[in-house]
């Protein structure tokens, strides 16, 4: 791909994002924001993208055949993100589109807030805050708010790339957890020895898991992963925790199981059509939710949109982008 002489190609960022990612941008593209920070309709982010080479994205955006069509001078679509089910991938391919995500920079931040959850989740930390604020808190008793063990107890995860690596060493070299997962492909030994973890069949890990925590990403064969006969075969005593993306939980059976309480409770950072959650969710008590924020500490954002950036410099200066997701795609 070939500039005019003297032209800067042009950039366009779908989300406000930190000053120092603008300015790094702006050292070698003409560089455009959406910094009212109001999630554009495909329609408005098809007009904003016209004689734009390269867009950030986040999951907010959806990058398809429609707008790739009607956007023919993109060639790279970078996603503040590790998670891409935004993108139809089959589009972009045969659109030529080069396509970028942001791992490996949050994976710490992520598995310490999965771990976060799940404590909330299994001490009753949201239960028993709402009691305290609505002053119902008079008198101490033994077993008020008794939650669930968490140092010893049995950690299921069901995916297990980086992040969930990293929430087993959590459990199992800092809380004495036994550490089971299921995974499309198993680990190699090496890997398995690290995280302390043993490899069972998704029927086992749903049966003797006493947490039970989503690390797997989100596509057509993983939606719904976690439905009503899935909640059925966990432990009435369980946690069930998903930091990974709405839609691989039935977050309607879901709710009616904690009404029912055929699980003791759960911590949710994603949600099946965010930014909504479903309405029978909000009315139970024995769910701890949080609006997508696994990855937010400062320091992490600015590195996943740092990385956004210098996958669109890398690729439109030197012909190879960081960490793409179709490496085939060449620039011309």
């Amino acid at each position: 791909m070939a500039f005019e002489t003297g032209s800067r190609p042009g950039i366009f960022i779908a989300r406000k994002v930190f000053p120092e990612v603008v300015a790094r941008l702006g050292e070698h593209f003409d560089v455009e924001m959406n910094d009212t920070d109001h999630v554009l309709s495909p329609e408005q982010l098809a007009q904003r993208l016209q004689g734009r080479v390269g867009v950030l994205t986040t999951g907010s955006e959806r990058v398809d055949a429609a707008l790739l069509a009607a956007c023919p001078e993109l060639k790279i679509v970078a996603n503040i993100a590790v998670g891409y089910n935004n993108f139809d991938m089959a589009a972009i391919n045969a659109a030529g589109v080069l396509a970028t995500n942001t791992p490996d920079v949050l994976t710490e931040t992520t598995a310490d807030f999965g771990f976060a959850l799940l404590m909330a989740t299994a001490r009753r930390l949201t239960e028993s805050e709402h009691f305290l604020r609505a002053g119902q808190w008079n008198r101490w008793s033994l077993d008020m708010f008794a939650g669930a063990e968490v140092h010893g107890s049995t950690l299921g995860i069901l995916g297990m790339g980086r992040i969930g690596q990293a929430i087993a060493r959590r459990g199992a070299h800092g809380f004495g957890m036994n550490v089971i997962y299921h995974n499309r492909s198993r680990l190699d030994g090496a890997l398995e020895a690290e995280c302390k973890a043993r490899y069972v069949d998704k029927a086992e890990l749903l049966r003797c898991a006493d947490h039970l925590m989503l690390v797997l990403p989100y596509s057509p064969e993983s939606h719904h992963s976690i439905g009503a006969a899935e909640i059925a075969q966990m432990k009435p005593s369980a946690t069930l925790i998903n930091i990974a993306r709405g839609g691989i939980v039935d977050d309607a059976a879901l709710a009616h199981a904690l009404r029912e309480k055929r699980i003791a409770a759960a911590g949710l950072d994603v949600f099946e059509g965010e930014p909504k959650v479903h309405p029978d969710l909000l009315t139970v008590p024995n769910v701890v939710l949080t609006p997508h924020i696994a990855s937010a500490t400062l320091g992490t954002r600015m590195a996943m949109a740092m990385l956004a950036a210098d996958n669109v410099i890398a690729y439109l200066t030197q012909g190879k982008a960081l960490t793409p997701l179709n490496p085939e795609v060449t620039r011309e």
